[in-house]
């Protein structure tokens, strides 16, 4: 038989087979011998007090073996079906691929980088020699900004789709059993590439088609449809749809919608710096003084506070990671961070961000009209770029004298490869981002004993958290609103944050286009 058990247990507990049986055991009130095997269903950890705790959803077999299948699916050879055009190999773009095959149609996609083994070299290339390829970087190529920026797989979300099929569809791809049983799931920078490219792989083989180096630089319209796109070497590529799936860092694309008159919305976003701690200080901070020990995973943290009624909050945070950069052209710079699997880095990385609405913006980028938040961020990324002498060192402060403006007569060790320079953050950042950012981390640090600290520092910037702009679209078909068959998707079309939410965008849009073609076929 099996029985399904819910436990709050000890980390030790939980780390040790045999005393977890002995718990189960006492909890079931069997025999321990009876027990045949135990399912983690899923997993947490509750750090809120000194008695840490790790919570359990278990499956236990009782008198009988467990029989664990794992995800798998079936994705049928589509060659020689009705074509889609995909712009981007992100997560969106790649998730509406394998949902597209699942449905019947031949997914065509267009990626402006390159795919995942030249993309590692011109990624070599920023690190080493400072060079930012403006088509293949930690933001383009196979994969999207995700392949090399860790892998969280974690999302609030869950409204809007079947989260579970996407950790599924990556773990049949060749990610960890893990994700499909943390809380909080998450693949590595190491792995996912090998995910990736898995995914490449299952899309080739059922007739799909993949073209690198492949930059949209227009759209086929006619009679307010779209029936394609044009590529930088002139080349056509046509489609039943589109589906763009930029992600929040092609800016051009936007300036492409505008040529062709295609309404786009100004939103919120966020912008600021990533901050840094050893992680050794952020174990003791968020387990209570204890320190990780041998049965607990590197700590993370979230944090936010209110500040002039905007939020200041962690992004993106990275335990046992390194912070890496991140800029898509040359003269701007853009840091970001990423962790390993196994999260054993001696660091730990976050942003930390405060919210910009449109009304917050210094008042000469007003004249840029729907853009005014493309250009501001830009311009920080740019201003960023000049403060470190116009190469991908990242502008530097320890943390407690940025939150306190004094300067910092020396930094500690990071793990930013292409170096750190001594900087005032406040010379360069907007004044309104500077005060937010301090009174914010001044808070955090009343609250978090020892987060404040001069041990970490501040680099900058950390301005990609997403796109000031939004591509309407229609709730009812989620196409664009002025054109038919065009179905923005993703990040980069306002509809997401992070890889899950965008997978989940990209299969929501792939079942409306099976939905909406398989009604006009049936007229």
């Amino acid at each position: 038989m099996i029985k399904e058990l819910n436990l709050s247990v000890t980390p030790v507990e939980a780390g040790e087979p045999d005393l977890l049986k002995d718990v189960i055991s006492g909890a079931l009130g069997v025999d321990k011998q009876r027990i045949y095997g135990i399912v983690v269903v899923r997993r947490s950890i509750d750090a809120r007090n000194s008695r840490i705790r790790i919570n359990l959803t278990l499956e236990i077999y009782v008198d009988e073996k467990p029989e664990v299948t794992k995800p798998h699916f079936n994705y049928p050879f589509v060659g020689n079906k009705n074509p889609v055009v995909i712009v981007g190999a992100g997560p969106a773009g790649l998730f509406a691929a394998l949902h597209l095959i699942e449905l019947g149609f031949k997914p065509i996609i267009l990626e402006r980088g390159k795919e995942i083994s030249g993309r590692k070299k011109d990624i070599a290339a920023i690190h080493t020699e400072h060079l930012i390829n403006p088509d293949s970087n930690y933001g383009y190529g196979e994969g999207g900004a995700g392949t090399f920026s860790d892998g969280k797989l974690y999302t609030r979300s869950k409204k809007r789709g079947d989260v579970r099929k996407i950790l599924e569809v990556f773990n049949f791809h060749g990610a960890q059993d893990e994700i499909l049983v943390e809380a909080h799931p998450h693949i590595g920078t190491n792995v996912l590439p090998k995910v990736i490219g898995s995914i490449r792989e299952t899309i080739e083989k059922s007739g799909g088609e993949y073209h690198f180096n492949s930059r949209v630089t227009d759209l086929i319209l006619r009679d307010d449809r779209i029936k394609g796109v044009v590529l930088q070497n002139g080349d056509k590529v046509e489609g039943i749809a589109v589906i763009l799936a930029t992600g929040h860092s092609a800016r051009d694309i936007y300036y492409l919608l505008q040529k062709n008159q295609i309404e786009l919305e100004a939103k919120s976003f966020a912008l600021g710096v990533r901050v840094e701690h050893p992680q050794e200080l952020i174990d003791r901070i968020q387990y209570h003084g204890t320190g990780r020990g041998k049965y607990l995973p590197p700590a993370a943290y979230t944090m936010v506070e209110q500040v002039g009624e905007r939020g200041v909050y962690s992004f993106c945070m990275c335990p046992g990671g390194v912070v890496v950069p991140a800029a898509t052209a040359p003269g701007e710079l853009v840091v970001n961070g990423m962790s390993p699997s196994n999260r054993g880095g001696k660091f730990a990385n976050s942003g930390m961000v405060t919210e910009i609405r449109v009304e917050d913006l210094p008042k000469e980028f007003h004249r840029f009209g729907i853009f005014a938040g493309l250009e501001f961020q830009q311009a920080v990324e740019r201003n960023c770029y000049h403060e470190a002498g116009e190469s991908q060192l990242a502008p530097a402060q320890r943390l407690a004298d940025f939150a306190k403006n004094r300067r910092s007569s020396s930094l500690p060790e990071t793990s930013y490869r292409p170096g750190i320079m001594s900087s005032n953050m406040g010379n360069w950042l907007p004044d309104f981002v500077t005060a937010r950012l301090r009174e914010g981390l001044i808070k955090m640090g009343r609250k978090s004993n020892g987060y404040l600290t001069n041990e970490a520092i501040v680099l900058g910037a950390e301005s990609r958290t997403s796109s000031p702009l939004r591509i309407p679209r229609s709730n009812d078909t989620l196409e664009q609103i002025q054109i038919k068959g065009l179905f923005p998707c993703g990040e980069g079309a306002g509809y997401a944050g992070g890889i899950v939410s965008s997978a989940v965008d990209g299969e929501r849009v792939a079942e409306m286009i099976g939905k909406l073609f398989n009604e006009t076929k049936n007229r």
